[in-house]
């Protein structure tokens, strides 16, 4: 990422801090809206899972300067993911659904050059997260052989 698309990544979710819980609903209600059977993937109970949704995002963004730092755990829940069901083409959906409630959330102040930004950090990460996958499918195929 260039570092001006970073700091507006940053910038705009500084914006976002004091209404991360209802980011999180807004991203949710979206999802589950445009991709109904992605719903199965989650428990009944959503408020934990906002939380570690919140949580990953704020960790992300602060390290996205510094990517190699956070790459290990951006892995790690690439391989996670995989475990629950998550396939490539859901990333596209997730990633469709994260931009719209950030347009939702930051209005105005989601610019052409804000969104360009977001979409480069979230096309970065989601790409580290399915290699991992990947990985890791393709190391159990050779286990089984």
């Amino acid at each position: 990422m260039h570092p001006n698309q970073v700091k507006l990544v940053q910038a705009s979710f500084a914006k976002l801090q004091p209404m991360l819980p209802e980011v999180a609903d807004l991203f949710y209600a979206r999802l589950f809206e445009i991709a109904p059977n992605l719903r199965e993937l989650f428990g009944k109970d959503m408020a934990d899972q906002k939380k570690k949704f919140t949580g990953m995002l704020a960790a992300a963004v602060a390290k996205l300067d510094q990517i190699d730092k956070i790459a290990f755990a951006v892995q790690g829940l690439g391989r996670r993911h995989a475990q629950y069901g998550v396939k490539d083409a859901h990333y596209t959906i997730v990633g469709e659904a994260l931009i719209w409630s950030l347009c939702q959330s930051l209005g105005p102040a989601f610019t052409t050059a804000v969104r360009d930004a977001w979409v480069t950090a979230y096309t970065t990460l989601a790409t580290v997260m399915k290699e991992a996958a990947r990985a890791q499918s393709i190391s159990e195929l050779a286990e089984t052989h």
